[in-house]
């Protein structure tokens, strides 16, 4: 007799019930059968952005007050001349678990999360933090956990006022000169995942900015691949580089290529844009 069956440890595990081993040409066959599946869930994810680009915008008066590394800022100044700003509601303050040596867990974790910035800088929006914590208290956490996001002190009624009081949460802004509009919110669930660069970007009034995307007239928009670049290297206003299109143009021509192929071929798994 097993003595640990009788007598399971703390640590003790039941059984899992895992999947079939198979041949390599049957895991080929489920893998395209799931691919269809995730290609349909693309194209569902990216009919929802154009939804969300379509959605109503609500004026807002601009006139919150925050504290940030230089002083005082107004709503628009969050904005650092962009269009476009995004404002995580991040909960660092009295009263929250792990003050005042950190953050709440979850907001760290969107934090830790955050790709580097400059590649929304390049598409004309802005993400930034905000939280009830000094200015002193926010910048030794930045500089204990590597964080770069630019982090301000709320001051006033604006957690409040759109829906970040209680729980966190990112609202999303436009602008046009002094006007202000809230275009959009997501909280719980829906915002557990933001973080990397796309998921930010398909949140925004003018989302990737990119020709295949589903926006209204008028919208600006630039050839997929092209506009990226490495982070340190981007130049307001620049042309992309020659050398960088002409990789970008080739692969994406290869990617079509392989997918019309493959409809062909009748697996149904690839279809449409690649991009």
């Amino acid at each position: 007799m097993n003595p640990s069956s009788d007598n399971p440890g703390p640590d003790a595990r039941p059984a899992m019930q895992t999947p079939p081993v198979v041949s390599p040409q049957e895991w080929e066959v489920a893998r395209q059968r799931l691919l269809v599946k995730e290609k349909a869930h693309t194209r569902a994810r990216d009919a929802l952005a154009a939804e969300r680009r379509r959605m109503p915008w609500m004026a807002v008066r601009g006139d919150d007050v925050f504290e940030g590394p230089q002083g005082r800022a107004s709503l628009l100044d969050l904005f650092e001349g962009r269009r476009q700003l995004i404002v995580y509601r991040a909960f660092f303050e009295p009263g929250v678990f792990g003050w005042p040596e950190h953050a709440c867990r979850g907001c760290s974790m969107v934090a830790d999360q955050v790709a580097h910035v400059a590649h929304l800088h390049a598409r004309d929006t802005t993400l930034v933090f905000v939280s009830r914590a000094p200015q002193a208290d926010i910048a030794r956490l930045k500089s204990r956990m590597g964080w770069e996001i630019p982090w301000f002190t709320l001051t006033d009624g604006f957690d409040a006022d759109f829906g970040v009081d209680e729980w966190h949460g990112t609202n999303v802004f436009y602008r046009d000169g002094d006007r202000v509009w809230r275009t959009y919110f997501v909280n719980a669930r829906g915002d557990e995942q933001m973080g990397g660069t796309w998921n930010y970007l398909d949140i925004t009034p003018l989302g990737r900015q990119e020709t295949w995307e589903d926006s209204p007239e008028g919208y600006p928009q630039t050839p997929p691949y092209n506009w990226w670049n490495w982070h340190d290297t981007y130049v307001q206003g620049a042309s992309p580089d020659p050398r960088w299109v002409e990789v970008s143009d080739a692969g994406d021509a290869a990617i079509r290529k392989q997918a019309a192929g493959k409809a062909r071929g009748g697996t149904g798994a690839v279809v449409g844009d690649e991009v």
